[in-house]
């Protein structure tokens, strides 16, 4: 049996598909005894719009994206968590693109998601992040753009003119420096994270200016870069503690590579936070689950999610959200930092 249409039920009620879309979606008024009508017929039928329907009707899918680089690193899913949950409130369901850090996979998604006329995207880490966005790249995402909202989440596109709701993340290393400093440490490196990418240099210059102001800096001999899993930061770590005289006091570009500074410094028999202080970013549940708990900076990532659901939804429905929303972070201390060791 052939499925019934919105279609076939204009054409029984002798009526436009508009009509019929305005009495399933009821998006204006239907003179009483035409709406009775069409009723009448799609309970005959037992008529239910599928979404390829829907879509046609409205214009709209009622389906967003989120386009995030690592659905691994622990901070994207606590975004999504709160992406999805007032997404599900509005009506939305989600179309999830990891593309484990590789940017052509960005691009494909990209061209899938145009091909599936999603509603709008939210955009995470990968070409937004980078301190240099090549111009092909920069342009292949200004150009969806135009077709189909789109939202930045801690990150940007030079002269792109996108929303963006993010972190203060330069306040949030700032934050973590003054609470060293605060506790007596003034030999402090940094581990972890990209020099190419934004989200690690901010942090990096951030502290820099922090110790600064107190006449001090981190050498670059003790800015150890690599990436931002656990295995790196105990690589990193470990680089640290190989040498003389290891630093005091470790800031990480996040938790992940924090609880690997963390096992790399029990490794080498040393107590945390009497020998040596560590701060992770981005309070992940990790943080409170490794032992020491973690002194970490929160980035709000619930909020984070939430309040791009919020833009793009405006967006969606033709409103005027504000360009650019900041949340402010917030230092959550806990065990592994402690005084400078005399």
């Amino acid at each position: 049996m052939t499925p019934i249409t919105i279609y076939d039920i204009a054409k029984e009620a002798n009526v436009s598909v508009a009509t019929v879309s305005r009495v399933l979606n009821d998006t204006a008024p239907v003179r009483a005894s035409t709406r009775e009508k069409i009723m009448s017929i799609i309970e005959k039928h037992q008529f239910q719009p599928n979404a390829q329907a829907r879509s046609l009707i409205k214009k709209e899918t009622g389906t967003i994206a989120i386009i995030l680089p690592d659905i691994t690193n622990p901070f994207f899913p606590e975004v999504f968590w709160g992406a999805e949950n007032e997404a599900r409130g509005l009506g939305y369901t989600f179309f999830l693109c990891n593309t484990a850090g590789d940017y052509n996979r960005e691009s494909e998604y990209l061209s899938i998601l145009r091909e599936k006329r999603v509603d709008g995207i939210i955009f995470l880490g990968g070409r937004i992040n980078m301190q240099v966005c090549p111009d092909d790249m920069a342009q292949e995402l200004i150009d969806m753009g135009k077709r189909m909202p789109i939202v930045l989440v801690n990150g940007n596109i030079a002269k792109g003119g996108f929303h963006r709701v993010y972190t203060d993340e330069g306040a949030g290393a700032a934050l973590a420096a003054e609470h060293l400093l605060e506790l007596g440490h003034r030999d402090i490196a940094f581990v972890g994270g990209l020099k190419e990418l934004s989200t690690t240099m901010v942090k990096v210059r951030a502290v820099q200016k922090k110790l600064r102001e107190h006449g001090l800096e981190i050498p670059k001999e003790r800015q150890l870069l690599g990436s931002f899993s656990i295995d790196d930061g105990k690589r990193e770590m470990s680089k640290l503690l190989d040498r003389d005289n290891p630093p005091t006091a470790v800031i990480c570009v996040n938790d992940n590579t924090a609880i690997g500074a963390i096992k790399s410094t029990i490794e080498h028999g040393l107590s945390i936070p009497q020998d040596i202080s560590i701060v992770g970013y981005d309070d992940t549940p990790l943080a409170s689950a490794v032992i020491p708990e973690l002194t970490t900076v929160s980035q709000n990532t619930y909020q984070l999610g939430k309040q791009a659901v919020d833009v793009l939804h405006e967006l969606i429905n033709q409103g005027k959200p504000k360009k650019q929303i900041i949340l402010q972070p917030e230092l959550i201390v806990r065990q592994s930092t402690g005084p400078a060791a005399r």
